[in-house]
């Protein structure tokens, strides 16, 4: 039984669909459907199951998977170690970020790490923080650079099942173009003289997002969103365009596309995190940990916490 055999098998369970498993593989579809039917054959038994959807395990699939995934973490330790003998830190890293993380810049982070350590393969995928952390609970990511709300993490992305690192924390402030009845306002804006207004925002599996709408269903407050974008850039550019106005962390503002932007601060201390997670249980591979110790040290308000 060949460990490519079963890295195929896992990435069409998780996908539960040929062609996104190969996309993700980067395989050609025919070669990865070639690749499971040889496995099917070496065991005997039929995995999957096609549907009008995609594909689902068969009862010999669903026992399959946690062995293979079992298999292929033993088979990346094995790696490691004999990596960690000649001081040498190797395998694949695969990381998931958030477009615009204000303060933390994650793909610059991975560009200088993989200076460091070229014999590791980092892969990145970028998506909301929500779509990261499914991605990172489900064994698809190694680490995930995410953003959610600040303090208790109430409203933050669903985090169950993996441990928060703090790295920085902004304010959310309110940007509107400079014709807005906002636009000349002085003092800070409180989230109920917001009610009636129409935001331009991004989809709700964004960290900025979770946030803002946390914010406002803690106090009861309605919100109206006339736009979802999924670009940050875009957002701006509809505001500045008079469709609404956006909340967002502050290093939205210093963006190119907010020139000519009002921007207000918002009474309250509505404030958003960026962290790096990893998941809860078992220990992450050794690029993983390299990463982690290229961060620095622990904010002393921030911590390496369970959600």
């Amino acid at each position: 039984m060949e460990l490519r055999h079963l890295e195929h098998f896992v990435a069409v369970a998780e996908e539960r669909n040929v062609t996104r498993a190969a996309a993700r593989l980067h395989l050609a579809q025919s070669g990865l459907s070639s690749s499971v039917r040889a496995l099917e054959r070496e065991l005997g038994a039929e995995l999957f199951r096609r549907t009008a959807r995609g594909v689902e395990l068969t009862a010999a699939g669903q026992a399959l998977l946690g062995e293979a995934r079992r298999t292929l973490r033993s088979a990346a330790a094995a790696r490691e170690a004999v990596a960690a003998v000649r001081g040498v830190v190797g395998g694949t890293l695969t990381v998931g970020t958030e477009q615009c993380m204000g303060a933390v810049d994650p793909l610059g982070v991975l560009v200088a790490f993989g200076a460091r350590h070229p014999a590791v393969e980092v892969r990145v995928e970028q998506d909301g923080s929500a779509v990261l952390l499914e991605r990172l609970r489900r064994g698809r990511l190694d680490l995930a650079f995410v953003a959610g709300a600040g303090g208790t993490g109430t409203g933050g992305p669903e985090a169950e099942g993996v441990r928060l690192r703090v790295l920085a924390r902004e304010p959310m402030v309110v940007l509107c173009a400079a014709g807005h009845p906002l636009a000349d306002r002085r003092q800070p804006v409180a989230p109920e003289e917001l009610a009636d207004e129409v935001f331009v925002e991004l989809h709700p599996h964004w960290g900025s997002r979770q946030v803002a709408d946390a914010a406002f269903a803690a106090r009861g407050i309605p919100r109206t969103v006339g736009m979802q974008l999924d670009d940050v850039h875009k957002v701006l550019e509809v505001v500045g365009r008079g469709a609404g106005i956006a909340l967002l962390p502050r290093s939205a503002a210093g963006k190119e596309q907010a020139r000519g932007l009002h921007c207000l601060d918002m009474a309250g201390g509505i404030t958003w995190e960026v962290s790096v997670a990893r998941a809860a249980d078992g220990r992450p591979p050794a690029a993983a940990r390299a990463l982690l110790a290229s961060l620095g040290p622990t904010p002393p308000d921030g911590g390496d916490r369970p959600e």
